[in-house]
């Protein structure tokens, strides 16, 4: 299984010229477009939210993860083993809480590369082939990874906002269990009067500021990045 994790957005040809990048080295691949709506640029945030959502994720996925400001830069690119999950991405920190997660966390620089790489498209041409590549078994050629990744020194949690939906809820970069908001805390949005602020522990176990039948991003001025008092 192989799932994509990128800032492209669903419109353009970008996600469809992956996708074909990966059909034509590994055809019979299960593909799923996890997210392609990660903060545009924020490696940051989206390395919260990867963290997260990988967990929800079978043992054995692979994640092709995109959120690339520098791409054509001198950035590496990365392979990481964590959490019995297979991660391909850039040098930007977008890898690095999950690779927190796991104190067995191996990391690979990817040294392949096609015949063909543009300078502007490496989810297309570097890092979606050799997701697919490593997904079905077929390691790309790589080498120790020498240099400290970027983000290893990121906190465990991040208090900030890293994320919004369509529903103006806000995800936080805070481990549900970990965190303390300063909002009334409900199970369910049942729970929260309508058009009450209150926070919850998500599906994906992040802490998350919500308000019932109404927008918290709205209400409270937030934006990917704002900052969460504990």
């Amino acid at each position: 299984m192989l799932c994509y994790v990128t800032d492209f957005g669903v419109t353009g040809p970008y996600v469809g010229q992956m996708r074909a990048a990966v059909s034509a080295r590994a055809p019979a691949l299960p593909q799923i477009d996890l997210m392609h709506d990660a903060p545009a640029f924020a490696p940051r945030p989206a390395a919260y939210l990867l963290a997260a959502l990988a967990a929800e994720m079978p043992a054995g996925a692979t994640f092709c993860v995109v959120v690339d400001p520098g791409v054509g830069g001198p950035r590496r690119a990365l392979m990481l083993e964590a959490g019995g999950r297979r991660f391909v991405g850039p040098d930007n920190g977008v890898l690095a809480i999950a690779a927190r997660r796991d104190p067995a966390a191996r990391w690979h620089e990817l040294t392949w590369r096609p015949e063909r790489l543009s300078a502007s498209f490496h989810g297309r041409d570097l890092f979606a082939p050799a997701a697919a590549r490593w997904a079905v078994d077929e390691m790309p050629a790589h080498r120790p990874v020498e240099e400290t990744p970027v983000g290893a020194d990121w906190p465990e949690d991040l208090a900030e906002v890293i994320y919004i939906d369509r529903y103006g809820n806000c995800m936080t970069g805070l481990r549900g269990d970990r965190a303390n908001l300063p909002f009334a805390r409900c199970r369910t949005f049942s729970e929260a009067g309508v058009g009450e602020v209150f926070w919850y522990a998500n599906s994906n176990g992040l802490a998350e500021i919500a308000v019932n039948q109404g927008s918290a991003a709205d209400t409270l001025g937030l934006r990917v990045g704002s900052p969460i008092a504990m």
